[in-house]
């Protein structure tokens, strides 16, 4: 099999999760990982195996023989590296979100089209084998036309201050997973968001105007609706279930805990936790989602998470941001008009 020759800009806890998977990989070829800091990889085993790591992201938009680029760096860079990659001709994957602002993210969607090559978005959770599960018994009809999809999406921890203030905040950072989750499981467009939410976990939320506790509800364009509950604090682990009801039955995915022993007593039935971090919940589908973006390059296929599909989450996050802010109910077909963002 062909290999896709990749370059990853961004050497952060991201970019070397899809560095070691890519090494693991029998489809890609990294021959070069570029970060302002690279002092981090000095001595591990990517000094080892990866051919060169570099400070100068140049090294890979320049190089001829790179297929695709994985854009792992801050948010403020995304739209200048899918832009410069798109002019070098090279496929690109992108982290979420493509931006902040969704005319860059509009302008960035255009480089990309006007190039011709492949822009994937990184939304691992479309690649969770139980959430795929649901979403093709979905399309299959089994549960008939959903009525109403629920997302619970908790976080075991807060992340850190430095994290928090650069975030972008909560529904672009988390909840953005979750937007684009219940638009692939429902087939249908958002067209309206609406919000209530607070501060019940630490008052660090509050000082950088963002909240920890919300509860979103979404109406798509056939009328049917959806529920996403979100904490960035649930003590017992990491969250992570859907639901998807229709006028024929339901279909959904329970938490992936660390065993699927359960113990049942007079007294109790004891069971595991959920895993506790996201590295470990999607660890499977990290590596499905490089190789489908792989299989997308070398049989000239689309992509499974399109630019449009990040453009369409990341405007949900930013109605769901008005709506916090002017406490009312927010019609997508507002920000569209608008230039907007965090």
């Amino acid at each position: 099999m062909k290999k896709i020759n990749v370059g990853i800009i961004g050497a952060g806890r991201i970019g070397q999760l899809h560095a070691d998977n890519m090494l693991r990989s029998n489809v890609f070829n990294l021959k070069v990982i570029a970060d302002i800091h690279t002092d981090h990889l000095k001595g591990t085993h990517f000094e080892q195996q990866i051919p060169l790591i570099s400070t100068d992201p140049e090294e890979i938009l320049t190089d001829p023989s790179i297929d695709a680029v994985f854009i792992c760096s801050s948010t403020d860079t995304h739209v200048h590296f899918i832009k410069a990659a798109a002019k070098a001709g090279k496929h690109i994957f992108c982290e979420k979100p493509i931006s902040f602002n969704i005319e860059e993210t509009r302008e960035a969607l255009k480089a990309v089209q006007e190039a011709g090559v492949k822009l994937q978005v990184g939304f691992n959770r479309r690649f969770d084998q139980d959430f795929r599960k649901v979403y093709e018994t979905v399309r299959a009809g089994t549960v008939g036309n959903p009525h109403i999809i629920k997302i619970t999406s908790r976080d075991p921890q807060p992340p850190h201050e430095e994290y928090i203030k650069r975030s972008g905040g909560m529904f672009m950072d988390m909840t953005i997973h979750d937007f684009d989750m219940i638009r692939y499981l429902s087939g249908k467009e958002v067209v309206e968001v609406s919000v209530k939410a607070a501060n019940l976990v630490d008052p660090i939320f509050e000082k950088y105007n963002d909240v920890d506790t919300a509860v979103t509800t979404l109406t798509f364009e056939d009328g049917s609706l959806g529920v996403i509950d979100n904490s960035r604090q649930a003590m017992y682990g990491y969250d992570q279930r859907i639901e998807v009801f229709g006028d024929l039955g339901v279909a959904f995915a329970e938490n992936e805990r660390y065993t699927n022993v359960q113990i049942a007593t007079k007294d109790s039935i004891l069971l595991d936790h959920p895993k506790f971090f996201f590295l470990d919940r999607y660890k499977a589908a990290f590596m499905s989602e490089i190789h489908e973006f792989a299989n997308a390059i070398i049989e000239n296929k689309a992509v499974t998470c399109s630019g449009e599909d990040g453009y369409k989450a990341e405007l949900i996050a930013l109605a769901a941001q008005q709506s916090v802010k002017e406490k009312r109910s927010v019609s997508l077909s507002e920000l569209e008009k608008e230039d907007v963002r965090v």
